[in-house]
């Protein structure tokens, strides 16, 4: 591998390091990304189709999200890259003026494809799908999912990347990481060609991430990351189904690839929300996470508290820290305390659990405003706690340096 290739400032993220004036440590507290700063660690709700479901720009920014993702795979067909284009990006479209990070397809075609080959196909060339009820195929090349992206003004790209779940055998996983491989280096030969036709300043120019397979392979996992690393990205994320057969972290695997990366570039875990989960990769390094599973719980009832105290100097993050609120349960007919005492989200400081409780059980639609914005503040305040010194590698409890 060349150690000489990994030093290019192509490479390199634009960066808030922390640690000492020496480097000695060198996780990042912040990207500096076109459309604001992203501290670090953050957690982005999946806004997959441009909208986080029940929720504004401005219910978002009450609630303290500070970034969203939204899939490529999913805008491509419905509004379609011209409709997006005609109301001016992802950006203004949405009403949304903070960071957008844009996933690349890759795991919307191992979710339809590798479950269903009727669905579509997956070749070195690239992927060809026609989701269930669509008129015509749809077809994502490396080349095309970062031409999309950036023209959708994402903050952050994703390459594209052959992804798998953890059981599968070894042959396909090796084949997964090949393909990856080599859609990453196709990506970034397309993203640095658009780059410099558009004359993109480094204050304008996104970053590229790239994706790590390899399933549970530790030989696979380095393969990838090595060969990743020689090519060099702006960050990198864990890639493939984090979870096994029983719904359990994938803890060693997991901790086995952040461990491959260089703490100066920051890591995605992918599709991690789990808030357990959560605290877990942070502590072990990963910067970003992103998960429907925060607002899907909401919609359905099952509401996020800290069974902690807020002032605890180190997050309150041990133990017995989380707790669940299942509004559904009659217990909260007559209950007039919030979900979470001590809460400060937009929710806790106006509603009882007994006003939520009645509007589950109507059905009616600001039930699922209101527990949404409640479960994503819950999300941003454990952020907010992860970032506190002693809490996980992100604790700022040393100052920045060269900032």
């Amino acid at each position: 591998m060349s150690q000489q290739r990994r030093q290019l400032d192509s490479g390199r993220p634009r960066l808030a390091p922390w640690g000492d004036a020496g480097g000695a440590a060198e996780h990042p507290r912040a990207l500096r990304l076109r459309h604001g700063t992203l501290c670090l660690p953050a957690f982005l709700p999946d806004a997959t189709q441009a909208v986080v479901r029940s929720l504004d720009s401005v219910d978002l920014e009450r609630c303290g999200i500070e970034a969203l993702v939204m899939n490529t795979f999913h805008l491509m067909q419905r509004p379609g890259s011209s409709t997006i284009a005609a109301l001016g990006g992802l950006h203004r479209m949405a009403g949304w003026q903070r960071p957008i990070v844009t996933d690349s397809g890759g795991f919307q075609a191992y979710s339809l494809i590798h479950e269903n080959q009727k669905f579509g196909r997956i070749s070195d060339k690239g992927i060809v799908v026609r989701p269930a009820g669509a008129a015509r195929e749809f077809s994502l090349t490396p080349e095309k999912s970062v031409q999309l992206q950036l023209g959708y003004g994402a903050d952050i790209v994703m390459c594209l990347d052959d992804c798998t779940h953890v059981d599968y055998e070894d042959a396909v996983q090796e084949a997964a990481v090949a393909r990856t491989v080599a859609w990453a280096r196709r990506c970034k030969a397309e993203f640095e060609r658009i780059v410099v036709q558009k004359r993109l300043t480094p204050a304008e120019r996104p970053l590229l991430f790239a994706v790590v397979q390899g399933g549970n392979s530790p030989e696979l996992r380095r393969r990838c990351a090595e060969e990743l690393l020689d090519i060099g990205f702006d960050g990198y994320g864990f890639g493939g189904w984090p979870l096994d057969g029983q719904g359990r972290l994938l803890t060693d695997i997991i901790a086995f690839t952040r461990s491959l990366i260089p703490d100066r570039f920051p890591m995605h875990a992918l599709g991690v929300g789990h808030p357990e989960n959560v605290v877990a990769c942070a502590r072990l390094g990963y910067a970003v996470f992103d998960s429907a599973m925060p607002t899907r719980d909401a919609r359905h009832g099952r509401l996020y508290a800290f069974a902690t105290a807020p002032a605890d100097p180190a997050g309150g993050l041990d133990g017995d820290w989380l707790r669940f609120v299942y509004i559904n349960d009659d217990k909260y007919i007559k209950d007039d305390a919030p979900i979470a005492p001590g809460c400060a989200c937009p929710t806790c400081a106006r509603y009882s659990r007994g006003y939520l409780h009645h509007l589950f059980k109507i059905g009616d639609s600001l039930f699922l405003r209101l527990a949404t914005m409640h479960n994503l503040s819950f999300m941003a305040e454990l952020m907010a706690r992860l970032r506190r010194p002693g809490a996980s590698p992100w604790g700022a409890g040393e100052a920045e340096s060269g900032e």
